[in-house]
This record gives structure tokens, C-alpha cells and sequence, in this order.
């Protein structure tokens, strides 16, 4: 699947920063060049494409994908299937890490890592956290310092559970020790060795890592809570982190029972930071391939759905028109805001040697044409590479 020399002519393109209607050339995986009335010779073999105006914004970064499936919450029949190439794409995601759940038996971290080669074989970019709800920690060497520091792909930690009846609930000195071990791998590779904590419903909330914050020297932004829009009392302390300085991660896959509930839908949530001036301490990811279960009081499942990574966009676009969020603002949150949070170098922006992850949306913001490190895997809304396994 080599990629040509592509010429892409009169582009609005939104770097996420609106840079006009501009020509931007690739060769190979990366943007080679930007400006205006860019031109190729004709004994150059290339491809050109004419936007005719449409936008042209970052290729999507979901820091939170169950690629090998996860659930079974209910019993074996219930665990959810791996993800396919297409469910990503056509998705407008370019980029994914993803992650181990509540199953780190029959889910296992070798299962994910061969998964994510798999996946960028197919030709996304991916990378894993290392660890699932429990502590301790699920590696794959033995050592989450280990892990990290000799293994590519692994860039982190997660998901960790804290507040929820599915959660080891672990003290402050487990959360503590693997919060360090995570940073210190970060540091001895020049990865972000973020941890990502998936927060329940549970009444004791962020309570376990601000006391990690207010005993230890650990930096607030090393660890990431997601699942914050998932009730009101998280949402506000949403809020509260983010005004200290700290990340949040919104989950956009949900269902009419979650938001009925009094969950926070993302594209509303996104328009309460922006308002507040918080919008660049966000990210979304969508629980892709995760199982959405419903309990009831006694913590006894009365249901269940599969997150799709989709939600993303869905929700970005919903930001836009429905919470009138400008599109330069909007992109920031699955973009160049986890780009720069989780070190994903070459991504996020539409920049001079930046890795060609692009979408083309039309006039509606729908997804029409994806490209990743270069190549055309979605061209008018269809599909033009498929997973090895799907029809």
C-alpha cells in the first residue's frame, strides 16, 4: 500500500488553527509542503485532488479503544468482538490507543499488543497502555517501568478503575506506586507515561487522587481520569480538575438510558469548557468496542451495548452545529489536545513534516475522504481499504 506524491488543491484547511484555503503536499506519510498554488511538474508522477473548498482538518486521535473487544460484565457470551479497520476509519480515526477493560484474564496485554501490529499493518497508526481495571498492573514484561521503556508501542497506563463496584479498589499507596512507575518509564523513554483512570459512579469520586496529589510531587497532568461526563457530580468535578491545571477525558459513546440518567452529553460538555475557557484541557474517546452496561440499585446488569468509535465525530460535529462551537475550537479535543497530552509526535496538526492524517468533510462537516500516513483509506465516504478479514 504505497502512497504516490498527492497534490491536494484549494483546501480549507484547520491545522486545527484556520490557516485559509490553502494546496498541501504529501509524499510518503508526511506533509512535505502548505501555501498556495502549489504545483507539480507534469513528468513527476503524482495524484492531484481538488477540494473544491471543502475543510481539511487532523485526522482523529481516540485515546481509548477496546480493540480486542472487552465486557462480558454478564458472563462469556457477552464479551464484546475485536474492532475492525473500517469501524475506525470510516470514523474519520487515524490514530488509536487502545486499552485492556474489566477483563485482564481473558483479555490479556500480549493479545492486545499483537492486535495494535495488526491494526497498523492494516494501516492506522496505534499504540496500547499497559494495565486493565485491576492493580496490580497487568504487563507484559513483569514491570510497568519495563513495559514502557522497551516496548514501542506502549505508552502508559490504563484503564485503572477507581469509584466503581467493578474496581480491585485499590489504597493510595497502589494508585501512588503505579502513577510513579508509569511516570518514571515516561521519563526513561520520552514517552508520556500518562495513566488513564477509568472513574465510576462510585460516591468517592477523584477523592483517591488528590490525596496521590497532595502527598506526592507526582505532576497533576500525569494522570488522566475519563468516563468524567458520566453523571453530574463528576462532570462538576470535571470541571474543577481542569481549573487546577488538570486533563479530562469526555466519553462519547452513551445510550438514551445513560444520558436519561443525567449524564452529560459530550458535544454540551465541550460547550461548557469552551465558555469557560477550559476547552484545551479536554479530550474525547469514544470506549470504542466496550461494553455499555446498565445496573440497577443492586449493582445487577438490566442491560448492555457496544461503544462505537464513530461517537467521536458524532460528537465533535454536534459541537459545531447544534453548541455553535467554532470548528477550529471544536477539532482541538480529539486532536491536537491528545496529541500533545499523550506525546504523539507527528500528530494532531496539519503541519510541514507532520504525518499525512487527514479528513476531508464537505460543507455539512461529514466525513467524506480519510487519509493516514499518506494513504487514501476512505474516499467518498466508502471504504477503499478493508480490514484482512472483512467482506
Amino acid at each position: 500500500m504505497k502512497s504516490t506524491l498527492k497534490l491536494i488543491k484549494n483546501a480549507e484547511i484547520y491545522s486545527p488553527k484556520y490557516l485559509g484555503k490553502k494546496d498541501i503536499l504529501i509524499g510518503g506519510r508526511e506533509i512535505l509542503a502548505i501555501g498556495d498554488n502549489l504545483k507539480i511538474d507534469s513528468s513527476v508522477e503524482h495524484e492531484t485532488v481538488d477540494f473544491k473548498g471543502d475543510y481539511l482538518i487532523p485526522g482523529l486521535i481516540d485515546n481509548h479503544v477496546h480493540i480486542i473487544g472487552g465486557g462480558g460484565e454478564g458472563g462469556f457470551k457477552l464479551r464484546t468482538p475485536e474492532i475492525m479497520l473500517s469501524d475506525i476509519t470510516l470514523a474519520g480515526v487515524t490514530t488509536v490507543i487502545g486499552v485492556l477493560g474489566t477483563d485482564g484474564t481473558t483479555r490479556t496485554m500480549t493479545n492486545l499488543l499483537a492486535k495494535a501490529r495488526g491494526l497498523e499493518e492494516e494501516g492506522i497508526t496505534t499504540f496500547i497502555q499497559t494495565g486493565s481495571y485491576e492493580i496490580p498492573v497487568r504487563t507484559i514484561t513483569g514491570s510497568i517501568v519495563d513495559d514502557i521503556i522497551l516496548i514501542d508501542k506502549v505508552i502508559g497506563v490504563g484503564e485503572v478503575a477507581l469509584s466503581d463496584h467493578r474496581s480491585t479498589c485499590p489504597t493510595f499507596e497502589e494508585l501512588a506506586k503505579v502513577i510513579s512507575q508509569a511516570r518514571l518509564g515516561g521519563m526513561l523513554s520520552g514517552k508520556a507515561g500518562v495513566v488513564n483512570v477509568h472513574m465510576g459512579d462510585g460516591t468517592d469520586m477523584l477523592s483517591l487522587i488528590y490525596e496521590v496529589l497532595d502527598r506526592t510531587s507526582i505532576p497533576i497532568r500525569q494522570i488522566v481520569p475519563t468516563h468524567m461526563n458520566r453523571n453530574p457530580q463528576l462532570f462538576s468535578e470535571a470541571i474543577k480538575y481542569a481549573n487546577i491545571g488538570g486533563f479530562v477525558d469526555f466519553t462519547t459513546s452513551t445510550t438514551e438510558v445513560f444520558l436519561a440518567e443525567g449524564e452529560t452529553k459530550c458535544s454540551k460538555a465541550m460547550e461548557i469548557f469552551y465558555r469557560k475557557g477550559i476547552l484545551d484541557r479536554v479530550t474525547l474517546s469514544s470506549d470504542g468496542q466496550g461494553s455499555l452496561p446498565e445496573f440497577d440499585g443492586d449493582g445487577h446488569m438490566t442491560g448492555v451495548g457496544v461503544g462505537e468509535v464513530k461517537s467521536i465525530f458524532k460528537e465533535i460535529r454536534d459541537s459545531i452545529v447544534e453548541e455553535k462551537i467554532p470548528l477550529e475550537d471544536a477539532i482541538t479535543v480529539a486532536t491536537k489536545n491528545t496529541a500533545e497530552h499523550f506525546k504523539l509526535d507527528r500528530k494532531g496538526e496539519i503541519k510541514v513534516g507532520n504525518d499525512a492524517d487527514l479528513l476531508r468533510l464537505d460543507e455539512n462537516y461529514n466525513i467524506v475522504d480519510v487519509y493516514a500516513m499518506g494513504n487514501t483509506l476512505v474516499k467518498d465516504k466508502a471504504p477503499v481499504v478493508k480490514g484482512t478479514y472483512e467482506k
